[in-house]
């Protein structure tokens, strides 16, 4: 019914940079909050950042001033840049997404992607 794919993970440094991207397709009437989110390996699920219908964004503090996250609505897409990676932050992005779902009223559900995997190298 509905689906959301991630990609834009893979190796990268210690310092450098990787752009992550979701999209969501399917019976979609509209999308509220887009987030990414962060499982290291053995660690629990951290919240990393949301992107809003309005265009406001909020992140986790450990993160902010490095990653932007940004939407397309037109796209049903979000996107996370990241900068000066840290070998710490290296697992399984995902993303998230409250969607009000094509003839369910104005009913909110949330959908996950499978994730895409990050490895920062030290």
């Amino acid at each position: 019914q509905v689906q959301l794919v991630e990609s834009g993970g893979g190796l990268v440094q210690a310092g450098g940079s990787q752009r992550l991207s979701c999209a969501a397709s399917g019976s979609i009437f509209h999308i509220n909050v887009m987030d990414w989110y962060r499982q290291a390996p053995g660690k629990q699920r951290e919240w990393v950042a949301a992107a809003f219908t309005s265009g406001s964004t909020t992140y986790v503090n450990s993160v902010e001033g490095r990653f932007t996250i940004s939407r397309d609505n037109a796209k049903n897409s979000v996107y996370l840049q990241m900068n000066d990676l840290k070998p710490e932050e290296t697992g399984l992005y995902c993303c998230r997404a409250q969607i009000i779902v094509l003839n369910e009223g104005s009913r909110t559900r949330d959908f996950w992607g499978p994730g895409t995997q990050v490895t920062v190298s030290s």
